[in-house]
């Protein structure tokens, strides 16, 4: 069973950047794909960003050229860098990791709260 924990939210203001962080309970190295969801109040979460198995990476319309995600597999450690904050980013974050036992299975953290101001 994986383990995830999300920090590095806060508060900032708009066109600021900030940078995400979830530290798995494992090598991230024998997770098959790592990613990025987010969950604003009243909304559907939605997707927003994907590493795969080869370090291909994958990202909602909404973030395209603002969001980048990223790993450090020495650290157990998955990125979201979030440049060119909008107030319409601001959510609760979660991270994601996607494992293949017989089935694929979805593991998640707490979250951490993203608040851009207007």
């Amino acid at each position: 069973q994986v383990q995830l924990v999300e920090s590095g939210g806060g508060l900032v203001q708009a066109g600021g950047s900030l940078r995400l962080s979830c530290t798995a309970s494992q090598s991230i190295s024998t997770i098959n794909i790592v990613g990025w969801y987010r969950q604003a109040p009243g909304k559907q979460r939605e997707w927003v960003a994907r590493l795969n198995f080869g370090n291909t990476t994958t990202y909602a319309d909404s973030v395209k050229g603002r969001f980048a995600i990223s790993r450090d597999n020495a650290e157990n450690t998955v990125y979201l860098q979030m440049n060119s904050l909008k107030s319409e980013d601001t959510a609760v974050y979660y991270c994601n990791a996607r494992i293949l036992s017989q089935i694929w299975y979805d593991y998640w953290g707490q979250g951490t709260q993203v608040t851009v101001s207007a």
